[in-house]
């Protein structure tokens, strides 16, 4: 069961008081990057490749091409023993021609977390704007994430 947005509240730090929703609370962009160089998935190891940083006008716009994008949310957060945590595009992004991408938060994580933007037509998206939606859903787990992540961004 997807928990209320209120009690999604409870998990995360630094947020506007509107960005409660009925089901999760949303999330904002605090920076975006593009990556540079290769990445690498393997058997035995991974890395993530180089980022640049994409710096917004001096209006805080960032005014992003067609491409790929890594966003850094704005506000940190802790998923729950017991949850799993979702990031969920918002239906403006859809209607722009963008998406966002993310992966499963398992319980125990905590951060300021990444997801990947999919920019399929130009668009402006200013500094500090929702993006994305935060949801809970309970959930059995075995353990809590402790892997190289966990904590990241939120120094």
């Amino acid at each position: 069961m997807f928990r209320s947005g209120r009690f999604v509240a409870t998990s995360v730090r630094d947020y506007a008081d509107d960005a409660v929703q009925p089901n999760g609370l949303d999330l904002t962009v605090e920076a975006v990057f593009q990556q540079r160089s290769a990445g690498y998935v393997g058997t035995d190891g991974k890395s993530v490749g180089d980022r640049e940083p994409v710096d917004p006008d001096d209006d805080g716009i960032y005014r992003l091409d067609p491409g790929a994008y890594i966003v850094r949310y704005g506000e940190t957060l802790a998923v729950p023993e017991d949850h799993v945590g979702f990031v969920l595009p918002r239906s403006t992004l859809l209607r722009n021609s963008c998406t966002l991408d993310t992966a499963v938060w398992d319980a125990g994580y905590e951060g300021r977390g990444e997801g990947l933007l999919e920019v399929h037509h130009r668009i402006e998206i200013e500094q500090g704007a929702r993006l994305g939606q935060f949801v809970l859903s309970e959930a059995d787990h075995v353990g809590k994430y402790d892997g190289e992540y966990q904590g990241e961004n939120a120094g």
